[in-house]
């Protein structure tokens, strides 16, 4: 019965064939036909059969490419393209390879350039002419934002953060008492940061003291008193400890695990998937309903915090001199913590940013790949409606890779906006509502915001001005929002003209990223991605914006150069890790406008400077 049954099904796959093509052959006519969609032809359009679309002269103006009419009326975008023919009777590889170019061809084929596009150029600047100019025809446009979701296709699953130290420990490391901890790393306003490490999995003999914590001591009171926001700096070798322990001060949250994760639930915005999979694991799956936080995805400039756990307070070497003030009672009878508390795993990290340039003066190339780093992840950030709002040289920390070049990492969400509910537009109704952590570095709309009925705070170019403050530090120079003194500014009534000039061996399109970073007004600001794209343009795209006439074909052999060796050198790692991970970046995020946005501004500054 089965046989008769296989054999009748492959006869009748040529009836069925017929039966889907001319149910295609009418939907090209019908489905797709809405007032002012693009058409499309029928065989006699094109050679081989292939629809072929033509733009419609109305109902297009003023638009997105992406908001085209999606065959049954206006205002969805336009994803998949016009239906395709039925698929031909594959199997296996090939099956797969015939859906996956249908797909590719459909998403790429009808997506359209309105018209009307402006002609001025992200941050108040007049470009070189208008995209419509500068590319030409639609369809070259459209083959850019086909290509460029090509190149994200390829490079999203390879622009990853490093790997987790704890990856052969998967359902470990979710106590305290499985750790080894060392010397203090430094301290904040609200935690200590200690060092680490996770030992081998216990054998037998050892299984039996693993109900004492190890590397606990009492406190000798070698640690030195110093000031509430400068590090506590203590070298050891790097191999011995590769984790960091992020000891959370509990003063007001209550001793219930729940109560802890509720105030402190901040911390964990940019915890991985498995970072609360322990003991606490039910209350994490709560954590969402009841905080509204959002979730961060992974990036190479963005801390990972691997671990996180409720547990008692220990007596950690320097608690003493460091913190006594916020020790439980049990462990100082005039401490006002409470005996439980958050603890995160992070990674271990050479230094901060802070800390290297006190000691290092990178050269301008240098400057820039780490100024580009920042903004790469402030653009991570903002695609997922997340605000740092404490953005400083101390909450950034740096590592290296084989040629010595530093690779920036942010950490410390603490102050971060990261709700559900109200994304980067944060109701500012009272003065008790939070504004974030860093005065010195606040963004002018943010710091001269009013409180009052309907009044919201944007915090979507917030972080990228902070940035453009702390390039000042990376070129080399005192930030010009710090210190004491007639030539400190205040963010609050700072003018663009009193910013102090950066030395002339800086690039003149860093110093406009720079300048145009600190513009009072958000509106006149570069966003993080621009300022990125121009950067890496700057760095590694000159080919690109040396011609004047540049083309669609143009920009997408550069990428498509940039692609092959960003892959090739990935694999060889002959040249700098850094670099290669940039470009990675770069190609992974990348997305036509901005880009061209980016090609526009740079066409403009290099113009008016001769």
């Amino acid at each position: 019965r089965w046989a008769w049954w296989s054999r009748a099904w492959r006869s009748s796959a040529g009836l069925r064939r017929r039966v889907a093509t001319s149910r295609w052959e009418a939907a090209r006519g019908s489905r797709w036909a809405a007032p002012g969609a693009p058409s499309v032809r029928g065989r006699g359009g094109v050679a081989g059969g292939r629809p072929s679309v033509t733009p419609s002269k109305t109902g297009t103006g003023g638009r997105s490419p992406l908001d085209i009419l999606h065959g049954r009326g206006e205002g969805r975008p336009l994803l998949w393209g016009v239906p395709q023919p039925p698929l031909r009777a594959l199997r296996g590889s090939l099956l797969w390879r015939s859906r996956w170019t249908s797909s590719i061809k459909g998403r790429g084929i009808l997506v359209r350039s309105p018209s009307d596009a402006p002609s001025q150029g992200e941050g108040g600047v007049t470009a070189v002419g208008s995209p419509p100019d500068t590319l030409g025809a639609g369809e070259g446009r459209a083959f850019g934002l086909f290509c460029s979701y090509s190149f994200q296709t390829v490079f999203v699953g390879k622009n990853k953060p490093q790997k987790d130290p704890l990856s052969s420990f998967r359902w470990q490391g979710f106590k305290l008492e499985e750790y080894l901890i060392g010397q203090p790393i430094g301290k904040g306003c609200s935690a200590a940061v200690y060092e680490a490490a996770m030992p081998f999995c216990p054998g037998p003999q050892d299984r039996a003291d693993s109900s004492r914590l190890p590397a606990v001591q009492q406190d000798c009171g070698s640690a030195s008193q110093r000031a509430e926001e400068e590090p506590v700096v203590k070298h050891q070798p790097k191999g011995a400890f590769p984790l960091a322990i992020k000891m959370m001060w509990n003063i007001s949250a209550g001793s219930s695990s729940e109560a802890i994760l509720d105030a402190m639930g901040k911390e964990l915005v940019p915890a991985t998937g498995i970072a609360l999979s322990g003991e606490y694991g039910a209350v994490s799956g709560r954590r969402k309903p009841v905080l509204g936080r959002k979730k961060l995805q992974p990036h190479p400039n963005i801390i990972q915090v691997i671990r996180a756990f409720t547990s008692s307070v220990p007596l950690l070497p320097g608690a003493f001199a460091d913190y006594p003030d916020v020790l439980p009672l049990s462990l100082n009878p005039r401490g006002i913590g409470h005996s439980r508390t958050l603890f995160l795993v992070m990674k271990n990290y050479p230094c901060t940013l802070h800390q290297y340039l006190q000691e290092n003066i990178p050269d301008v190339r240098l400057s820039t790949v780490m100024i580009l780093q920042l903004l790469e992840g402030v653009d991570h950030l903002v695609r997922h409606g997340i605000a740092h709002r404490d953005l400083k040289s101390d909450n950034i920390l740096v590592e290296f890779d084989s040629a010595g070049c530093p690779w920036l990492v942010i950490t410390d969400f603490g102050c971060c906006l990261a709700d559900e509910n109200i994304g980067l537009r944060l109701p500012f109704t009272s003065s008790y509502v939070d504004r974030g952590g860093n005065g010195c570095l606040m963004a002018p709309e943010v710091i001269t915001a009013s409180p009052g009925p309907g009044t919201v705070i944007n915090y979507s170019k917030a972080d990228a001005w902070a940035v453009g403050a702390i390039a000042y530090e990376i070129l080399g120079l005192a930030n010009p929002f710090y210190g004491h003194g007639d030539s400190t500014l205040e963010s609050r009534s700072y003018r663009e003209d009193q910013l102090p000039s950066l030395p002339d061996h800086v690039p003149l399109d860093v110093k406009q990223v720079i300048k145009m970073l600190l513009q009072r007004d958000p509106n006149k600001r570069l966003s993080a991605r621009v300022a990125a794209n121009v950067l890496h343009l700057s760095l590694w795209g000159d080919s690109v914006v040396a011609s004047r006439s540049l083309k669609p074909d143009q920009m997408i052999t550069w990428l498509l150069c940039q692609s092959a060796a960003t892959l090739l050198t990935n694999r060889l790692a002959e040249k700098s890790q850094v670099e290669t991970k940039m470009k990675m970046c770069f190609l992974a995020n990348l997305e036509f406008e901005d880009l061209w946005a980016a090609i526009l501004l740079l066409l403009a500054w290099r113009s008016h400077s001769g």
